[in-house]
């Protein structure tokens, strides 16, 4: 215990350098920190990337405060266009297509890349399905041409040939 005269110096001190001199002759100490360690919020949180505590029971706010609908929105698009923009820019899709598919795809119409990647495939041979019958109703109407201008020959050949006799 501080003697009378030492505990009347320390109630006496009353600015930074008569608190540090009293220190320096250790007539006070500093307390030392008080520990506040964060090893068991480390433990709680290594739990919980493996999805522990975070059942129903553990919940406070809305599904949508806790994951907004909009964050998981603007990822979906984000990565619906990204891979549009990869495949107009890779030739395999044309601009046509692109601009139609990025309105579907604001549209809400896929719910992810492996549908918006299914619809392209199917446009495409669509696409090409299509061009393969005009191309064969071309090629048919050519025969047709073809055979209809011979007829007319043959029966003006007949027509002649039946004048001249």
């Amino acid at each position: 215990m501080a003697c009378p005269n030492e505990v009347n110096e320390i109630s006496l001190a009353n600015s930074r350098r008569n608190v540090a001199r009293l220190h320096r002759d250790g007539l006070i100490i500093k307390k030392p920190q008080v520990v506040h360690s964060r090893a068991r919020v480390a433990l709680r949180n290594e739990a919980k990337r493996k999805g522990r505590h975070t059942g129903h029971g553990k919940r406070r706010g809305t599904a949508n405060a806790r994951l907004p609908f909009k964050v998981l929105w603007m990822r979906r698009m984000r990565i619906l266009r990204r891979l549009l923009q990869k495949m107009r820019d890779a030739k395999k899709i044309d601009k046509h297509i692109y601009h139609s598919l990025y309105m579907l795809a604001k549209g809400n119409q896929f719910k992810n890349k492996r549908v918006l990647t299914e619809t392209i495939h199917k446009m495409k041979s669509d696409r090409a399905k299509e061009r393969e019958l005009a191309e064969q109703a071309i090629a048919r109407k050519a025969r047709a041409a073809k055979r209809t201008a011979r007829r007319e020959l043959r029966e003006v050949k007949l027509t002649s040939g039946g004048e001249a006799q």
